[in-house]
């Protein structure tokens, strides 16, 4: 078996619309199709990023239902920093910034349901040993924190129901 590729991710998300949002106005996929109103496929080259919309709501805390991550690749280490900024400046929420690890300069971010995304530039020699000034902690270490703030915030948003 010689596998070419990934066709496709699919995320299970709270809301289809604000997901659907931050990957095609954000990130730039293109919305290649809908199935109804729960499945929304966004396109990036020949790959898929599938959206399905959760049968029961999830929170970034709860990693039963979440992809532990997945990263898009850019061609250098400048390219890399650039997109760092200008998440940054679309009020994107950061995991960890721009730092040099083993495959290449890497940062993480997190989407509105909390699923870890990973942007990365890949050595032209590949995976370096460990090192000085290599970043080698593992993505679900570094997001641990940052995932429970996240619930924590979607939380105290819910408007609260009195009982009659």
């Amino acid at each position: 078996m010689k596998l070419t590729g990934i066709n496709q991710i699919t995320l299970r998300v709270n809301d289809l619309r604000l997901a659907e949002e931050f990957y095609s106005n954000i990130l730039g996929l293109k919305l290649d199709h809908r199935v109804g109103a729960n499945i929304s496929y966004l396109r990036v080259s020949s790959d898929l990023l599938v959206l399905v919309k959760a049968e029961t709501p999830g929170s970034p805390e709860a990693r039963d239902i979440r992809v532990d991550h997945f990263g898009f690749r850019l061609s250098s280490d400048a390219e890399v920093d650039a997109a760092a900024d200008y998440l940054d400046s679309k009020g994107v929420h950061f995991v960890t910034r721009p730092a040099h690890r083993r495959e290449g300069r890497a940062f993480f971010v997190m989407d509105p349901d909390g699923n870890l995304i990973e942007f990365y530039s890949m050595h032209e020699t590949g995976i370096l040993k460990e090192g000085q000034g290599i970043d080698s902690s593992s993505p679900g270490t570094i997001a641990t924190g940052t995932r429970k703030k996240i619930g924590d915030d979607i939380a105290d948003k819910k408007p609260r129901r009195s009982r009659k």
